[in-house]
This record gives structure tokens, sequence and C-alpha cells, in this order.
């Protein structure tokens, strides 16, 4: 009988053991290209591939153990999502797996599944702004209202480099506290919406003297590409953790930009405070600065500044910039 030993070379090879029964399943690959896309929970998943939630969970375990996804907590639920690959042997493994996966083709049917989701997300957000939209500063002050924030994002802001008559473009505006100062760096301002509700309250609190420096623009970044809108400039504050799909989001906010234009991003890093999703519509709990920087990249943007404010509340505020790579 072979005596049990601990060796690194036999860790490695119960790691590569692991990577072949992970890899031996059309399931567990079809999960691992979902996940290119997004993260999504395990009830998700499940319905996305029409199976039990237990024996969802039983391929994410296979998953997770073979080191080719990661989880996060949002409030009750387990949210999964891809490894971040380094560059030892094995990681040089998984991310062969998941190369030979993202070659394939995407599945029709799973895709279908998939915006089925995101409509699901974005009813629930929509809902909660129609229905909260003249007391949005009342419920965004709950966790950090933009005068908390403001002096560093003019600070990250005051040496982009614009070409004359620059335009931007804010996304989900609240209540337009950040339309204002908008207005005086750039000549043209779209406020985009895709709540009727929140775009008039926006409108309102801006003031009849603004109207003919901002366009109000009923939809999403979807609706703007369809308008063949281009922007220098493109904001989402405080916005993200209401989206549905964050990643797709900035991928057509990157097309929305003029070549060297920039992506302002503010919102809240990852925190465990679950009351924010019934009190303040958020759909997660924070955004993780890794995943912004990635899915940015993927998007064809490079990161030039990058800021973190802390919160009495116990929030914290991420500002990322990013730029558009003059292709």
């Amino acid at each position: 009988m072979l005596a049990v030993s601990n060796t690194s070379a036999d860790l490695e090879i119960d790691e590569l053991a692991a990577l072949n029964k992970a890899a031996a399943d059309v399931m567990r690959l079809q999960i691992l290209q979902l996940l290119k896309q997004d993260s999504f929970g395990v009830l998700e998943i499940a319905n996305i591939f029409e199976v039990s939630q237990s024996r969802m969970s039983h391929h994410l375990k296979i998953l997770s153990s073979a080191g080719l996804l990661t989880t996060r907590k949002e409030g009750n639920s387990i949210f999964y999502r891809r490894a971040v690959m380094g560059a030892s042997t094995m990681d040089l493994v998984r991310g062969s797996i998941i190369k030979a996966v993202d070659h394939l083709g995407p599945n029709s049917q799973i895709q279908i599944a998939v915006a089925r989701i995101y409509r699901e997300r974005a009813m629930q957000s929509q809902s909660f702004f129609e229905k909260h939209a003249g007391k949005f500063t009342d419920v965004q002050d709950l966790i950090a209202g933009y005068q908390h924030y403001a002096d560093s994002v003019k600070d990250v802001m005051q040496n982009l480099a614009l070409p004359e008559q620059a335009s931007a473009m804010e996304v989900g505006p609240g209540q337009g506290g950040f339309l204002n100062p908008l207005t005086v760096i750039f000549d043209r301002v779209i406020a985009l919406d895709n709540s009727p509700a929140m775009l008039k309250v926006a409108k309102e609190h801006c003031g009849t003297e603004l109207h003919n420096k901002i366009k109000f623009v009923l939809g999403d970044t979807e609706v703007a590409l369809k308008q063949n809108i281009k922007v220098d400039f493109l904001a989402f504050n405080m916005v993200i953790h209401h989206i549905p799909s964050p990643s797709e989001v900035i991928k057509s906010a990157s097309k929305l930009l003029n070549e060297n234009g920039y992506l302002l991003i503010t919102d809240l890093c990852p925190h465990n405070q679950s009351w924010v999703k019934e009190s303040c519509g958020d759909l997660w709990l924070g955004i993780d600065p890794v995943d912004l920087n990635q899915w940015a990249s993927d998007s064809g943007l490079t990161r030039q500044h990058q800021v973190f404010v802390g919160l009495r509340n116990g929030f914290q505020i991420q500002i990322q910039l990013y730029k558009k790579d003059n292709t």
C-alpha cells in the first residue's frame, strides 16, 4: 500500500484531478461560459439551466473546488463568478480550459434565459425608483449624498484633456445634483434615465435656466446607442449598484464614448449592509473595484485615477476614472 504524502507534487496532482473532474461535464463547461459575462446567484443559474437548486449547487461546488469560480455574498444570497487567474502552473491549466470554453459560440437558449434574468432584475430596480422618485434624495442620503464626495470628484475631473465644445452624459442622474457641475465644464450635457418619474424629478430640480443646456433622454445606454449618441465624458454617479448587468452596461458605455473619452464611475465598495436592498433599491451590495477594472479593460478602457472616500456610516465610496483607448 502506497504511503500518503503531502508534497507539492502530490497537491498539484490532486488539483489537476479536480480540474479534470470539473471539465468533464457539459453543463459545468456551459456554466463557465455563462459566467464570462456576469456573476449570478445559485437560483438564477439553476433557472437559466432549468435544473433544481440542489443539483446546480453540486456543479458549482465542483467548479469552485477546482479553483475555477469564486463567490461573494449579496445579503442572504451567494453569487458566483469566474476566479481571477494567476501565473502558477495550475492557473495556466485553468486558464486554458476557460480559453477553450470562450472559443465556443454562445448557446442561444442560455442567452434567452439570461435576458429574462436581466429583465427581472431591471423590473425590480425600476419599480423601486418609480415608487420612490419624489423621495430619492432622502433615500440616497441614508448611504451617502453627493455633497460628501463632491470635492474628490472635482479633483479627479480637473485635469481632463477635453476637446473644444466637449459633451457629457450622466446615466441615472437622480435629482440632478451632478448635472449642474457638468454644465459648467461641458458645452452639451445629456441626462439619461429609464425611469420617467426619475427623469421628471431631475428636470424639475435642475431649474428652467439649465433646460437649454441639458437634453433629457428617456432610456438606457442601449437606447442611446440606437440614437447614435456620442460623448466625450460619461458618468455613472452611484448608479452601477442599481444596474442589473453592470459588465454589459460598461461595454455599452465604452461604445458611447468618442476616442480618448472618459468614463467616470462613483459607487459603493462591497459592504454587508443588506438593508439597502429594500430601503434604497440596491441590486448589489457595492461593486468590487477588481470587477470594475476588469469590465473596463474588457471594454477597451484604461484606468486613469482611483480614489477611495471613507464615510462615517460604514460605507466606502470609490471614484474610478477610465479613458477610452485610442484605436
